[in-house]
């Protein structure tokens, strides 16, 4: 690793957290299953605000799913998740609705709307939620997809753009709302090295402007040392705080070495054999 990356990961890293801060998202013995299969047991997590937490793991882990329980779209069979103190299962629809305005979700494959162009699809959740003049939702739209330099592409749709470019209209739309918890499943998923580099320095950039905390998804080891404030394992219905980047790397926990590496051979195949 070059001197230049390490100092790049480096910086990246926030100021951990102090007790005194409360979680701006909180896990408390969640379980989550469907059709009577676990994917995830008895997970407790805390994220505060302003962080930036990486999620990582084996394809099928639950990355995923815990990402989306975390932003209140699976319900735990067991458990409870906080955002900003309220339980998303005790919430009415009209108060998650409201709650989810501070909430942006860029979701795997972007989940764009293939008949709308790139002004329409950032504009969607503008419109969904606040009511903004014609001039308003022009200047915002556009704010965003400046944002991540596709102002020139506003009257693209989806399938006439490169998967880099679907990859940053999707962030432009989940930024539309200036949320303060940002959901991101995978958004370098199909680039190249270089643009996977250039995407997390969009992303961390971002991260600066809006003042999000950022919750990624990501199967990029490189992407998860440059982007992760706080490193999260997922992997046998369990979830592990690895710490930070270089806490990481050194690690002790034969599972973390072994996904990090890229070994064939360790407890994480042995686990997916004997299953």
């Amino acid at each position: 690793m070059t001197s230049s990356y390490k100092n790049k990961i480096k910086n990246s890293i926030p100021e951990t957290p102090t007790q005194k801060t409360s979680p701006i998202l909180e896990m408390a013995n969640v379980t989550v299953a469907f059709n009577n299969e676990v994917v995830l047991k008895d997970v407790d997590m805390k994220i505060f605000p302003n962080e930036t937490i990486v999620l990582i793991g084996l394809s099928g882990g639950g990355k995923t799913v815990l990402l989306k329980t975390l932003a209140g779209l699976y319900d735990p069979q067991q458990g409870y998740v906080k955002c900003y103190g309220y339980k998303w299962s005790e919430l009415s629809v009209i108060d998650r609705h409201d709650l989810a305005r501070k909430v942006g979700m860029q979701f795997q494959k972007s989940a764009l709307f293939d008949e709308l162009n790139a002004f329409e699809n950032v504009a969607y959740p503008l419109k969904e939620h606040i009511q903004l003049s014609d001039e308003q939702l022009k200047v915002r739209v556009m704010e965003c997809l400046k944002a991540v330099d596709l102002e020139k592409a506003q009257d693209l749709e989806p399938h006439e753009m490169s998967g880099g470019m679907r990859q940053r209209l999707g962030i432009a739309r989940a930024i539309a709302l200036k949320p303060e918890i940002l959901f991101m499943d995978d958004p370098t998923a199909g680039l190249d090295p270089i643009n996977g580099d250039k995407m997390a320095d969009l992303i961390l950039n971002l991260k600066k402007e809006i003042g999000a905390t950022l919750i990624i998804v990501t199967h990029d080891i490189a992407r998860a040392y440059q982007m992760a404030g706080r490193i999260f394992f997922v992997g046998d219905k369990t979830v592990i705080e690895t710490g930070s980047a270089e806490a990481t790397q050194s690690s002790l926990d034969p599972r973390i070495q072994q996904f990090i590496q890229g070994r064939v051979q360790g407890p994480l195949t042995s686990a997916v054999i004997a299953t």
